[in-house]
């Protein structure tokens, strides 16, 4: 709920005004490169900002973060889910032997997001009252949830 009045406050009048040009081609480009993961996040926002007029504002700036965070959450669900079924599959033939993956990688995803909450509390709050603090916290939520995207996507793949 706090992350909503960040992002309320971000894209308040002026972006609405204002169409910001986002897609997501630079980061998945970047990923299809082979090019390591944590090189890529922050491209397409960055593109974004550089495509808009005025991208360089602040409201454009957390407008152009808050898609690409919008594109990692997106896959880190995707990911997710996947894992899930997979967890599921592996709990069904161990057969109640040892841990239950399922489990686990629920109660991990459950004490990730309030650690990411608060590690993008702590970013924001370096910009005291400044306007910075909104789009520091959205690269923040944006990098950390393609650290946890990636993290799911290396354990269990696809294929």
């Amino acid at each position: 709920m706090k992350y909503l009045a960040v992002l309320l406050v971000c894209m308040a009048a002026p972006a609405a005004a204002q169409e910001l040009v986002f897609s997501a081609q630079a980061t998945e480009s970047c990923l299809a490169s082979g090019t390591d993961y944590r090189q890529c996040v922050g491209r397409s926002a960055e593109a974004c900002m550089e495509n808009t007029p005025g991208g360089w504002s602040t409201v454009a700036m957390g407008g152009c973060l808050d898609r690409e965070l919008s594109w990692w959450d997106d896959r880190l669900n995707t990911s997710y889910r996947f894992a899930m079924d997979h967890a599921r599959k592996m709990d069904a033939e161990n057969d109640g032997f040892g841990p239950s993956q399922m489990d686990a990688l629920r109660d991990m995803q459950r004490a990730w997001i309030p650690f990411r909450d608060r590690k993008c509390d702590w970013a924001r709050s370096q910009w005291g009252g400044g306007t910075g603090g909104g789009p520091a916290a959205l690269e923040c939520l944006m990098r950390e949830t393609a650290d946890q995207t990636w993290y799911i996507e290396s354990v269990v793949t696809p294929g």
